[in-house]
């Protein structure tokens, strides 16, 4: 094994530009979120001047937004943030194939790390407890992972 190449990755964000895509839709999630997020990317060393937000109706806008963000090239890399949950109809399932279709499709490209942060739950109690109520703040996850992609990308160069 001490003949194979391995890329280490960082938790530093210093100097890393992040941009979050986040749906007003269960906003009292998606606050919480968000919340998360910003405070993770800080912890990490992402000044706020370099960490922009923008909100959209709902997690199916999301990856058109995140698209626009990977086009600028301005950013090491993307977030969207999103919860989405089950109802009474089959609209949850359109919403959560076209949101996570389109940002895992973005992902794929590799221009720039896209971080899926859309939770998809059964129940409002659910969400909740993945935006900080009982397991933790998914948000704080994301934007871990967002660093830790935008410096691996760095490292294999863009």
């Amino acid at each position: 094994m001490s003949d194979v190449n391995e890329l280490k990755s960082s938790l530093n964000g210093k100097g890393l530009k992040v941009a979050i895509a986040v749906a007003r839709f269960n906003e009292i999630i998606t606050d919480k979120l968000l919340e998360g997020a910003v405070r993770q990317l800080a912890t990490l060393g992402v000044a706020e001047k370099d960490i922009t937000v923008a909100h959209v109706p709902g997690a199916f806008e999301l990856p058109g937004l995140c698209r626009k963000f990977v086009d600028s090239r301005k950013y090491d890399a993307v977030m969207a943030i999103g919860a989405v949950i089950r109802g009474e109809t089959s609209h949850y399932d359109v919403v959560v194939n076209a949101s996570t279709g389109g940002i895992a499709s973005l992902a794929a490209e590799g221009k720039v790390p896209v971080i899926l942060g859309v939770l998809t739950t059964d129940t409002v109690d659910q969400a909740m407890n993945r935006a900080g109520l009982k397991a933790g703040n998914l948000g704080c996850n994301w934007a871990s992972t967002a660093v830790e992609m935008a410096n691996l990308y760095k490292t294999l160069g863009k």
